[in-house]
């Protein structure tokens, strides 16, 4: 299946349950905010977050990413790549799946960069594909919600937090990222 088509297909199925598609197409100034705002509820609700973002070169943020399906299915959302505490560049993400899925999420995913040398390999790509381009150590925080920084040693690790909706999934794998034009 063609990425036009898992796209077309997700934003149908967004579109059907009411996500508004400007609330997919944010300006720099409103995905700015909505790139604190998850920031801020990171640090608040998972101990050592702090930290741990403080020691990263780098991470990405995407606010709100809505995921969607019945059989088929796809996910898509608009995010912020934030180094020595601003935003540089602006990203989407996107993934198509199939197999046996029904429902729909929304979801807050931050992805780190602890290296410089994985953040410039990201930040240098023409279209990042995790699995492929880059693996990235998903975290499970578990009941304790806590970040042990000084067990990561992974260059690039993931969280997944905030999720809202019937739909399920902790993975990652395959999911596409590309650089936006927000000047």
């Amino acid at each position: 299946m063609t990425r036009t088509i898992k796209i077309a297909f997700v934003l149908g199925i967004l579109g059907a349950l009411g996500v508004s598609s400007t609330a997919l197409a944010a300006s720099a100034a409103e995905l700015d905010v909505r790139v604190s705002e998850a920031i801020e509820s990171f640090k608040e609700n998972v101990n050592g977050a702090e930290v741990f973002l403080a020691q990263a070169q780098g991470y990405l943020v995407f606010p709100k990413v809505y995921k969607a399906g019945f059989v088929i299915g796809g996910e898509t959302g608009e995010g912020a790549l934030r180094v020595g505490n601003q935003n540089v560049d602006y990203y989407r993400t996107s993934s198509g799946s199939w197999g046996l899925q029904l429902g729909a999420q929304a979801r807050t995913i931050v992805i780190v960069f602890m290296t410089e040398e994985s953040l410039g390999k990201f930040r240098n790509s023409e279209g990042w594909k995790i699995g492929i381009d880059g693996s990235v150590a998903l975290i499970d925080l578990g009941a304790g919600k806590t970040i042990d920084s000084k067990n990561i040693k992974d260059p690039v690790v993931g969280f997944i937090f905030g999720s809202k909706g019937l739909m399920y999934n902790l993975t990652l794998e395959g999911t596409k990222i590309h650089k936006l034009d927000k000047s």
